[in-house]
């Protein structure tokens, strides 16, 4: 196989990505990352969650998720308050403006890509692995610096952090 058809697959990969990504900012008003920041807490405890707790799901850096948290606030679909008990802490909730929106939104491409990958054999599971680490690698794209970009979920919704 010629290496440029490598290339090309990992183009339209990423281009897939991107135009769901502008996608879903365009119809939505959300980027991707705070969809799923609002899908978790649809399927937390009480709707809700702390700080801390969206940030390892999300396998984001605190910054990020603290602009996440204050951009679906301000759009009225998730809240912030005080946990009961402990004023320290605060919860964040999500809202019924945030629920209406999650019943509008598209399965994501992650989610729908998760959903095959969980079919696959644990051999085609390792095949597929070794070949993107090797890709990596290639890149020189380390693991802390890909991880802050990229939340993680699941094929059943639930989100994973590896």
């Amino acid at each position: 196989m010629d290496y440029k058809a490598i290339l090309i697959k990992i183009r339209r990969i990423v281009r897939s990505i991107n135009l769901e990504s502008k996608k879903v900012q365009k119809d939505f008003g959300v980027s991707i990352p705070q969809i799923l920041c609002l899908e978790f807490l649809k399927s937390a405890p009480n709707y809700q969650a702390t700080q801390r707790d969206i940030r390892d799901h999300l396998n984001l850096n605190s910054s990020t998720v603290t602009g996440i948290i204050g951009r679906l606030e301000k759009n009225g679909l998730l809240a912030r308050l005080p946990k009961s008990g402990d004023k320290r802490v605060t919860n964040i909730t999500l809202t019924s403006a945030g629920d209406e929106l999650l019943k509008r939104t598209p399965d994501l491409l992650q989610q729908r890509l998760a959903a095959k990958l969980k079919r696959l054999s644990e051999d085609e599971l390792l095949k597929m692995s070794g070949a993107l680490q090797l890709l990596t690698d290639m890149l020189e794209i380390s693991d802390s610096e890909a991880a802050d970009e990229f939340p993680v979920i699941s094929a059943d919704g639930i989100f994973d952090v590896e």
